[in-house]
């Protein structure tokens, strides 16, 4: 791998590896025609798309299994009377990918790329079988988890393996159409999940992972990946494990991020926020991360997260901008199913049908936003003026009441929809044009595990928004009401129409609908700051960025200062 060492921060690019030609051969540079037409170490044909479509399916499932949920969150907290558990129900699935995540790209790097992305797609195949055949709410959490580990290695494998099997130029392109099948199943999640639990059970929202993995699986089996760098046999990289895989450094980040979500669980619900607990689990968090930090600092390009990488200020503003996005579009899909489900009594289909307008925008804008940015060349545009469509769309959205018309939600909807489809695939392609081929999985893993967290983080979070909100609603209209908020509350929210009606019902959904208005001020927040972050992605563009990658040829280098780039249609006329 390329000494990360030289990636140091040039405002929106990297330096460029002087040492290339002496590293990789003079036959690392070619001319602009030569790089173009030389793809013959690339698949294609039926093995390329035997390869591709798998590894799409498996993107998809990730993100299905991400907001499948959404819908059957009602039935699942009735099943265990589990209402405090909802952030866990989403927010486990990403702790379980931001846990394992930073170690993906070592795992990548040293290991056969296809073995490895079948073994995550198994742990995540595992997730999805404990969820499916859960018999309390800590068993469903559990799976949650496993599940989410399985979906790191996948996220993570699924970009290397398009950087592998695509040349430079098909790779902005493809990532774009993979992203938006991807973000169908964020669409589709809603309303598969809301089909199987009012038809079958829910439990068929995990199940189905199971025929639909074997099949791509063995589709995957039979052929074969290439491999960029030549790569130590598998039993010399285990025999020494600890160093080459950074595994200290896994064992500080992980329990950092459990404790940290932990406290964000417990706090204001099961525990006070000024309790010990609550409170020693954020020291516990705060502590065991800087002692992460200090020991990847010592550790230098052999850590699992290189200093050096995260410095460099497109990788640390994509990992940023991640971070908060994908909050920003989590948290509306859950609290918009809880609205319709339990606000304006839909059935879990008809939840997932009036989500459509959010869903459907989500997935066009981010196909778009992807062929846009392969035409015109900037991804930038996209990422910023999709987070303040966001920021807009939520500020709509919390003024939602019980009597809100339909034409006014179905609008709110698609300018949160559009907003964060257009924003999805900026730092991806930035991370894509901009970051060495060598260097992408640790790239990619850092941003993946930033984006995973913020999910986790805000998810949770908003649960306790939600859940404190509504205990303190409830509470002011109890009189009004008649039950106490604590019987409302661990009911879970299919039973509040068995539990009052009339008069008390309307008192009760109006508590509900404000608690969801504090939600979604959360989810503005959580767009501004995607915002604030995609500044530093950069204003490039991607054209030049690959004609001077066409004039390097292949070579594993960082790119030139933004000088080099603006000059590249001239210098790739003299070459």
């Amino acid at each position: 791998m390329t000494d990360s060492s030289k990636l140091v921060d040039m405002g929106n690019l990297m330096p460029e590896d002087t040492g290339t030609v002496e590293k990789y051969g003079p036959d690392s540079v070619t001319s602009t025609k030569e790089a173009a037409d030389d793809d013959s170490k690339f698949p294609t044909g039926l093995p390329l798309w035997s390869i591709l479509g798998p590894v799409t399916i498996a993107y998809f499932l990730v993100f299905l299994d991400m907001c499948v949920v959404s819908t059957a969150t009602p039935a699942i907290t009735q099943r265990f009377n589990s209402l405090v558990d909802v952030g866990w129900y989403g927010g486990a699935y990403q702790l379980g990918s931001s846990a394992l995540q930073p170690l993906t790209g070592k795992i990548y790097s040293h290991f056969n790329i296809k073995w490895s992305f079948l073994v995550f797609f198994f742990i995540f195949e595992l997730g999805s079988v404990i969820c499916g055949a859960a018999v309390s709410s800590s068993m469903f959490i559990v799976g949650r988890a496993i599940a989410g580990a399985g979906s790191s290695g996948i996220s993570n494998g699924a970009m290397t393996i398009i950087s592998v099997i695509l040349p430079p130029r098909k790779q902005a392109q493809f990532l774009g159409l993979n992203m938006g099948i991807g973000q169908l199943g964020i669409a589709l999640g809603p309303i598969i999940g809301g089909a199987f639990t009012q038809n079958v059970t829910w439990r068929w929202c995990f199940y189905i992972n199971l025929p639909i993995g074997g099949a791509l699986a063995i589709l995957l089996f039979l052929f074969k990946v290439p491999e960029p760098t030549t790569k130590l046999p598998p039993r010399q990289v285990l025999g020494t494990a600890i160093k080459s895989l950074d595994l200290p450094g896994f064992m500080l980040i992980s329990p950092a991020a459990v404790m940290f979500l932990l406290a964000l669980q417990y706090g204001g619900t099961v525990h006070p926020w000024n309790s010990s607990i609550v409170i020693g689990l954020l020291v516990g968090a705060a502590v065991t991360f800087i002692i992460f930090l200090v020991w990847e600092y010592y550790q230098g390009d052999n850590a699992m997260v290189p200093f050096a990488m995260i410095k460099n200020r497109t990788v640390w503003s994509a990992a940023g901008n991640l971070f908060f996005l994908l909050g920003a579009i989590l948290v509306a899909e859950y609290y918009l199913a809880i609205y319709f489900q339990t606000v304006l009594n839909n059935g879990p289909i008809m939840s997932g049908v009036h989500m459509l307008p959010s869903t459907l925008g989500l997935v066009i804008f981010t196909m778009l936003a992807g062929m846009m940015t392969e035409i015109l060349g900037y991804y930038l545009p996209w990422n910023l003026g999709g987070s303040s469509m966001t920021a807009i769309g939520y500020g709509l959205m919390s003024m939602i009441k019980p009597t809100t018309s339909s034409s006014k939600w179905i609008g709110y909807q698609i300018l949160y929809g559009v907003g964060s489809g257009a924003m999805t695939s900026a730092p991806y392609v930035a991370i894509q044009n901009l970051v060495p081929p060598p260097q992408i999985p640790i790239a990619m893993a850092i941003i993946i595990f930033w984006q995973n967290m913020g999910g986790a983080v805000f998810l949770i979070a908003a649960n306790s928004v939600f859940t404190n909100g509504l205990r303190k609603e409830l509470q002011k209209h109890i009189n009004e009401i008649g039950v106490n908020p604590d019987i409302l509350i661990s009911s879970g929210l299919s039973s509040i129409r068995s539990l009052v009606s009339g008069d008390k019902l309307t008192a009760a959904l109006e508590c509900y609908t404000t608690a969801i208005d504090h939600v979604m001020y959360l989810g503005i927040g959580l767009s501004v700051a995607t915002f604030v972050f995609g500044w530093g992605l950069g204003w490039v563009d991607i054209r030049k960025v690959k004609k001077l990658q066409a004039i390097k040829g292949d070579s594993p280098t960082a790119l030139n200062t933004k000088e080099d780039v603006d000059s590249t249609t001239e210098n790739s006329t003299t070459v």
